[in-house]
C-alpha cells in the first residue's frame, strides 16, 4: 500500500532543482498533477501558496532571532546592529502584509482580483488582466486550506521545516572547530548566512549555481565575521551539501525506480507551464 502517494514526486522534484537549477521548479507540481490526475494549474497555485508559507516562515524566524539578538545580545551580537534591526522590522512588516493579503484573497478572492485588475489596467490592460488571473489562480491554491485548522497545520509544518533547516545551518557551521569565528557562531549570526544563501539560491543555475552559492556564503562569512577564506569556503560547501544536495542520491534512485528522466520531465513541465500562461493570456 502506498501511504504517501506524492512523496516520491516531492523528492524527485527537489532533486531536479538541486541538479538542474531553478528552471526545474515546475517539476514537482507537474509530477503531482500526473500522479493524482489534478489540473496542473491547480498544482502550480498550490506551489505558489507553499512558497509564500516558506517566505513567511523564514522571515518570521529571521526577524525574531535578529531582533532578540539586537535587544539583548549587546553591541557585539551582530554586525551593523541598527541596520539589522531595520531589516528585521521590514521583514516582519512584509510578512504581516502578506498574511493580510492571503486572508483577503481567501475570503474574497474574486473581489480582490477584480480590484487589482481594474487598478493595474490603468497602466496596461494586459498587465491588469495578467495580475487578475494570477490572483484567481492563487485563490485556487488557497482552496486546499479548507479551514483554520488546515492553515494552522500548514503554517506549523512550514515553521518546523525552517526551524530544522536553521538548526542544520547552526550545527554544520559550529562543527568547524578549527576556526574560532565559526566554532563560536551564534544563532543570530547564522541567520545572516542563511539569508545570504537564500538570496543566491533563488537564482540557482545548473551546477554553476552551486559554486556561486558557495562563493556568496563564503564571502558573507569573511565580510561579516572575519573568517579566513579556506574554512569559509569549506564550510559553505558543506552547508550546500547538507541542506541542498543531500536529497539528490535518494531522488536519483527513486527516479530510476519510477522511470522518470529528470531532463525530460524538466522540459515537459516547462512546456506545460508555458501552455498554461498562453491559455491565460488568450482568455
Amino acid at each position: 500500500m502506498q501511504t504517501y502517494p506524492t512523496l516520491s514526486t516531492q523528492v524527485i522534484g527537489f532533486t531536479a532543482v538541486a541538479l538542474i537549477g531553478r528552471i526545474a521548479d515546475p517539476v514537482r507540481p507537474y509530477l503531482i498533477s500526473k500522479k493524482t490526475g489534478l489540473p496542473l494549474s491547480n498544482q502550480i497555485a498550490v506551489y505558489v501558496v507553499e512558497r509564500l508559507f516558506d517566505a513567511g516562515s523564514m522571515a518570521l524566524i529571521f526577524s525574531s532571532t535578529i531582533l532578540l539578538a539586537a535587544w539583548f545580545g549587546g553591541p557585539d551580537a551582530l554586525p551593523h546592529p541598527e541596520v539589522m534591526k531595520k531589516v528585521s522590522y521590514g521583514a516582519l512588516a512584509t510578512t504581516l502584509a502578506g498574511a493580510l493579503f492571503l486572508v483577503a484573497v481567501r475570503m474574497a478572492g474574486g473581489a480582490v482580483a477584480s480590484f487589482l485588475e481594474a487598478a493595474f489596467s490603468v497602466i496596461s490592460k494586459n498587465l491588469g488582466h495578467a495580475i487578475g488571473e494570477k490572483v484567481r489562480a492563487f485563490r485556487t491554491g488557497l482552496d486546499t486550506l479548507r479551514s483554520f485548522s488546515d492553515f494552522a497545520i500548514a503554517a506549523a509544518l512550514s515553521l518546523g521545516m525552517w526551524g530544522l533547516i536553521t538548526l542544520a545551518y547552526l550545527e554544520t557551521t559550529t562543527a568547524f572547530a578549527a576556526s574560532p569565528q565559526l566554532a563560536s557562531l551564534t544563532l543570530a549570526k547564522c541567520m545572516l548566512l542563511m539569508a545570504s544563501s537564500m538570496l543566491v539560491s533563488g537564482f540557482q543555475l545548473p551546477v554553476l549555481g552551486w559554486f556561486t552559492q558557495i562563493g556568496a556564503v563564503a564571502a558573507a562569512m569573511t565580510a561579516f565575521f572575519g573568517v579566513a577564506v579556506e574554512p569559509a569556503t569549506a564550510c559553505a560547501a558543506t552547508l550546500l551539501a547538507v541542506t541542498f544536495l543531500s536529497i539528490a542520491p535518494v531522488g536519483l534512485i527513486w527516479a530510476r525506480f519510477e522511470h522518470v528522466s529528470l531532463r525530460k520531465v524538466a522540459a515537459e513541465s516547462g512546456q506545460a507551464g508555458e501552455t498554461i500562461e498562453v491559455g491565460e493570456t488568450a482568455c
